[in-house]
């Protein structure tokens, strides 16, 4: 009798055990727990971007490279601009078009996540905050593919970066972060207000030409230079270029500190406000 009570008693021990206050306590210890899920709902996130397409992975390089070819034409001959040193122009301009897919593909996939997996949030438990992180590893799929182009850029106009390219994957982690804080909050009010799943290309679409792409961030006069920092996205292009153009490329530093604060302040904001209405996300999907 004593042993079927000790054989209940560990049965009971290893059941999950939902109560008030439990899921609240254990969140971010589940996010590791969980971490299975969010290699599944990647991959599958993945394959789905990819599965059934008629190019396919080349959209991944096609979609830069065109948009590198834009800009150059417009900025660099038709404006003039001039580019970060002896950088060749499309260089410059690719180097900056890596952080900023990134955290245009992050955003997008990323607000819609949590709507287009509303069968699985409405019937499992398990920490929400994972739906979008996993999607964004799509966003990181798309920038591997693009790096491995630039690469091949740079070999066809015989430019090399220096030893600075060593602190790339730091700024490739501040250009996550930097996409990860509005994505989240996006993604929390795409689950209550439907339409702000339009609003997300906008948003896209209006940074892509306020952000340092197509140009040089030194072509901004100084005198407002820091204020440009507000863009959070210039710290991180100006970051990807001081690693990837080396010496033709500096970092004003006013602008970069005021973009990574800002960059952690959303990041937080973002987080915060998903926690904050993850609870009701069953109730509304």
């Amino acid at each position: 009798m004593s042993d079927l009570t000790d054989h209940r008693s560990q049965l009971a021990s290893q059941r999950l055990v939902i109560e008030a206050g439990r899921a609240e306590a254990q969140y971010w210890r589940d996010l590791w727990a969980y971490r299975e899920l969010f290699a599944v709902l990647a991959w599958r996130d993945v394959a789905v971007r990819y599965k059934q397409t008629v190019i396919g992975i080349a959209w991944a390089l096609i979609q830069p490279l065109l948009t590198m070819v834009v800009f150059t034409v417009i900025f660099g001959r038709v404006a003039d601009l001039p580019a970060d040193g002896a950088a060749p122009y499309p260089i410059m301009v690719f180097a900056a078009l890596l952080p900023w897919q990134l955290f245009a593909t992050s955003m997008t996939q990323a607000s819609n996540s949590v709507v287009n997996n509303s069968a699985l949030v409405g019937k499992v438990y398990f920490p929400r905050l994972i739906v979008p992180s996993a999607s964004a590893v799509v966003a990181l799929v798309d920038f591997a593919i693009s790096l491995g182009m630039l690469a091949v850029l740079m070999v066809v106009f015989g430019f090399f970066p220096d030893w600075r390219v060593v602190f790339l994957p730091l700024f490739l982690l501040l250009a996550v972060a930097t996409a990860m804080g509005p994505a989240l909050w996006l993604s929390a009010l795409n689950v209550k207000y439907r339409d702000f799943r339009y609003i997300v290309p906008f948003i896209v679409q209006f940074g892509l030409y306020v952000s340092p792409v197509g140009f040089s961030s030194s072509n901004i006069p100084d005198e407002w230079r820091f204020l440009y920092g507000l863009n959070p996205m210039v710290g991180v292009i100006d970051g990807f270029r001081w690693c990837l153009l080396g010496g033709e490329a500096t970092l004003h530093m006013p602008s970069f500190l005021l973009s990574l604060c800002l960059t952690a302040l959303f990041l937080w904001i973002g987080i915060h406000a998903f926690r904050k209405t993850e609870r009701t996300f069953a109730d509304l999907l």
